[in-house]
């Protein structure tokens, strides 16, 4: 049995919760590839790059599903397949349409700082939902630590393009933000499901309802190489398919607020990622985040709201 830290989860929980963040951290360094930024005249739309991810996710993640032996609910069984389908929805198709249409009027740093509330959302809610998830004083402490570190990560930028923003397009962003944070709590009270089943079910409807983005674009105005289709292949594979099985992996032995603090996370594995790839650098403020962000996780987690096992 794993030992039990301080905050009350294993260390086999936290190395896990430590490869899921940097998972989905790489989300970005891979579209940044796929996409190929700074570069118009060169990479893979975005009505490309989506299906694909979601379509190779979801072919990795039935091919092992196979190999396990392992097979989707029965249709009727219907409150498995209503958790799938609200995964599906809440967790990718309504949150990446919300974001995408809001991200037409609003900067990508006030898009990320809207969506850094995420872990705000889930305690709250968990709080009422799960007898085992009641927020403590060092939760709420470090939830809102947390979210400070996002805003002084992306503060100066977020601000500048707040009155610029329309207020349908803030309002988007705060959806897109409820839908992420209903996916966890969907998660976390959904009926028993194997990770790898529930991860397949949710992903191939997410493909299935992204693929008429494919026919917006025009083939012959793309302009792509073997490498901005690695980019779509990486997404596929670690955000999208590993990624997912360990999140429902995760939550099932875990919770909501626990998970959710990859939230606060991501922006500094990010960073790093993209000083190390990509050379991007960060300002003095950006040290001053990542510490308010780190800080609040471990208050969080060591505050209460563990769950047991």
């Amino acid at each position: 049995m794993s030992q039990k830290l301080p905050t009350g989860r294993s260390a086999s929980d936290w190395a896990l919760f430590a490869l899921l963040t940097l998972f989905w951290a790489g989300a970005y360094a891979l579209t940044r590839v796929a996409v190929d930024k700074g570069n118009p005249d060169a990479g893979l739309p975005v009505g490309w790059v989506l299906p694909g991810r979601l379509t190779i996710g979801a072919a990795l993640l039935w091919i092992v599903m196979l190999a396990r032996g392992q097979k989707l609910p029965s249709f009727r069984d219907r409150p498995r397949w209503i958790a799938i389908i609200g995964m599906g929805l809440a967790g990718s198709v309504f949150p990446f349409f919300l974001i995408t249409t809001a991200q037409e009027t609003v900067n990508s740093s006030l898009a990320a700082l809207y969506t850094a509330a995420v872990p705000i959302f889930v305690v709250s809610g968990a709080t009422f939902l799960f007898a085992d998830e009641r927020m403590t004083r060092g939760t709420a402490v470090g939830v809102l630590a947390g979210f400070a570190g996002v805003a002084v990560l992306f503060g100066p930028d977020a601000m500048k393009g707040l009155g610029d923003a329309s207020v349908v397009a803030q309002l988007l962003l705060i959806l897109a933000t409820m839908n992420y944070a209903a996916a966890s709590l969907m998660a976390r009270g959904a009926p028993k499901i194997e990770a790898i089943p529930f991860a397949t079910g949710f992903v191939t409807l997410a493909a299935i309802v992204s693929w008429p983005l494919v026919f917006t674009v025009d083939p012959s105005e793309v302009n792509a190489d073997w490498t901005h289709w690695a980019g779509v292949v990486g997404l596929g594979v670690i955000p999208t398919a590993i990624a997912q099985a360990l999140y429902m992996f995760l939550i099932a032995r875990t919770s909501a607020t626990f998970l959710s603090l990859t939230g606060y996370a991501i922006p500094v594995v990010s960073a790093v990622l993209g000083w190390i790839f990509f050379r991007e650098t960060q300002s003095w403020h950006a040290l001053v985040a990542f510490a308010l962000i780190l800080g609040g996780v471990w208050l969080a987690r060591r505050g209460g709201g563990v769950r047991a096992g």
